[in-house]
C-alpha cells in the first residue's frame, strides 16, 4: 500500500523478515534512539522487517561504494548509480551536493527516507483504520525512533512488534570485504559460497562521528540468517542466555550491543574446533566463554566486524564507560548462575503477564470474521498461529509468505523450495 502511494518503492519487491526486534540485535542499528518496549508488557513477538527502498539487482561484480566520506562499514550513496526516473522519483530524499564543474549530486539521505517512510506509513495506516478489510490486525501503536518505525499489531488475542527499517538492497557483494571470502570459516562446506554472498544492505545507520543525513551503514543480515544454520544448538543456547544477562546490564551508558555479542560468537565459531562445538552439553562452557571474550573485547576496545575485520565497532568507547562495564562483567562472571536465574524469572513474568493479558481478551473479545456471527472488522490471528506453527515445525528452513494487499486473507507460503 506505500509502493501504491508514489511509486517510489519497487513494485516487485523483496523484504526480509527476520525473527526478532532490532533491539535484540538481529541487525546492527544505534539502539540509543529507541523507545523501550518490554515483553509481556508491550508485546509477545517482535520481528525487524528489512523494506528496500532502493535495490541494485543487476550486477554481479563485486559492489563498489563511495567510502571516502565515511567510516569504515560506512557509506555514502550516490543516485548516479541509478537511472534518471529513480533520481527524478527520490530526489526530495537526498542531500544535494553542487561540484565546481557546474554537475549536481544526488546523495540518498537516510534521515529523509525514513522521514517519508514514517509519513507514508501513517497515511496508509489512517486509510485502513477508515474502511477496516477483513483479516486486518488492528495497530495499537505506531512509533518513529530515529530511523525505523515500530509498529505494534494486535491479531486475535497476540501483540506483535514490527521493527521496520528503510534499507538499499545489493545483490553481490561489497568489494570492502572482498579479503573476508579469502580466509578460512566454520561454515566451510556446510553451504555454499554463494548463499552467504548472495547480497548485503546498506542500513540507515551512521558512525560515531558520521554525518547522519548521508552515511548508511553495511549489514549483511541476509548472510547471518544463512551463518545461523551452522551454529550448534548449545552455541544458540549459551547465545541466547548471555544476550539475556547483558542486554539490560550492560545498556546504560552505551556500549555493548546484543549484536556486539553476535559478532563475538561468529570469531568464536572460527576460532574453534567444529567437534568442541558440537557438544550437545557445553551450553554452561560455552556461556562462560561469551562472557570471557566479552570482558576481553571491552578491556582491549577491540571488537572486529565479522565481515569487515579492519572495522573495529568499540574503538569510540571512553576509558572511564569500558571500566564500568568491565567492572559488571566481572561480577557476572563471579556468579553467572545467579544473574541467569535472575533473566529467567523475567522471562518468566514477561510471559506470565502475556498469558494474563490474553485470557483478559479472550472473555471480552467478539468472535473472529471467520466463526459465525462475527464482526468484520475484528482481526483474525489464523495466520499468525499458521506462520507460529511452520517456524516451529521447520527450525533453519527459509520461509516464505506471498501476500496479495488487495486480498489479505489468502496467503501463499513457500519452505525452501516447496509451495503450498
Amino acid at each position: 500500500m506505500v509502493q501504491k502511494l508514489d511509486q517510489k518503492l519497487p513494485v516487485a519487491n523483496e523484504y526480509l523478515l527476520l525473527s526478532g526486534g532490532v533491539r535484540e540485535g538481529v541487525v546492527d542499528l544505534d539502539l540509543d534512539e529507541l523507545n523501550a518496549y518490554a515483553r509481556g508488557t508491550d508485546y509477545d513477538m517482535d520481528f525487524t522487517l528489512l523494506v528496500p527502498a532502493l535495490k541494485l539487482h543487476d550486477r554481479n561484480q563485486p559492489v563498489t561504494l563511495d567510502m571516502r566520506h565515511s567510516a569504515l562499514c560506512h557509506s555514502w550513496l550516490s543516485l548516479r548509480l541509478f537511472d534518471e526516473g529513480t533520481i527524478s522519483k527520490w530526489k526530495d530524499c537526498c542531500t544535494i551536493v553542487d561540484h565546481i564543474n557546474g554537475a549536481t549530486n544526488y546523495f540518498f539521505s537516510p534521515t529523509k527516507v525514513a522521514d517519508w517512510f514514517y509519513d507514508s506509513i501513517s497515511i496508509v495506516l489512517s486509510e485502513i483504520q477508515k474502511k477496516p478489510q477483513r483479516g486486518m490486525p488492528k495497530v495499537e501503536k505506531v512509533e518513529k525512533n530515529g530511523t525505523l518505525i515500530s509498529i505494534i499489531l494486535g491479531v486475535g488475542s497476540s501483540r506483535m512488534l514490527y521493527d521496520i527499517v528503510p534499507v538499499v538492497s545489493f545483490k553481490g557483494w561489497p568489494a570492502v570485504a572482498q579479503s573476508w571470502l579469502m580466509e578460512n570459516h566454520f561454515w566451510d562446506g556446510k553451504i555454499t559460497e554463494e548463499e552467504v554472498i548472495s547480497g548485503f544492505y546498506l542500513v540507515p545507520a551512521c558512525s560515531f562521528k558520521g554525518k547522519k543525513d548521508n552515511e548508511w551503514r553495511l549489514s549483511f543480515a541476509r548472510s547471518e540468517v544463512q551463518l545461523k544454520k551452522c551454529i550448534s544448538s548449545s552455541l544458540m543456547q549459551a547465545y541466547q542466555a548471555c544476550k539475556a544477562i547483558i542486554i539490560k546490564l550492560l545498556s546504560r551508558p552505551k556500549a555493548i550491543s546484543p549484536y556486539h555479542l553476535r559478532s563475538m560468537m561468529l570469531w568464536a565459531c572460527d576460532r574453534l574446533p567444529a567437534n568442541y562445538l558440537a557438544q550437545e552439553d557445553y551450553a554452561a562452557h560455552f556461556l562462560l566463554g561469551l562472557i570471557d571474550d566479552l570482558q576481553h573485547c571491552l578491556v582491549n576496545k577491540m571488537c572486529p566486524n565479522y565481515f569487515i575485520p579492519q572495522c573495529n565497532m568499540l574503538e569510540h568507547l571512553s576509558e572511564e564507560t569500558v571500566m564500568l562495564h568491565a567492572r559488571k562483567l566481572s561480577s557476572v562472571r563471579s556468579d553467572p548462575a545467579e544473574h541467569l536465574r535472575t533473566a529467567i524469572e523475567h522471562v518468566k513474568a514477561a510471559n506470565r503477564l502475556t498469558l494474563e493479558l490474553q485470557r483478559r481478551g479472550s472473555t471480552t473479545s467478539i468472535p473472529s470474521p471467520q466463526s459465525d456471527g462475527g464482526d468484520p472488522n475484528q482481526p483474525d490471528d489464523r495466520l499468525a498461529k499458521k506462520l507460529q506453527q511452520l517456524v516451529t515445525e521447520n527450525p533453519g528452513k527459509s520461509i516464505s509468505v506471498f501476500i496479495n494487499p488487495d486480498d489479505v486473507t489468502r496467503p501463499h507460503f513457500r519452505i525452501d523450495d516447496k509451495f503450498f
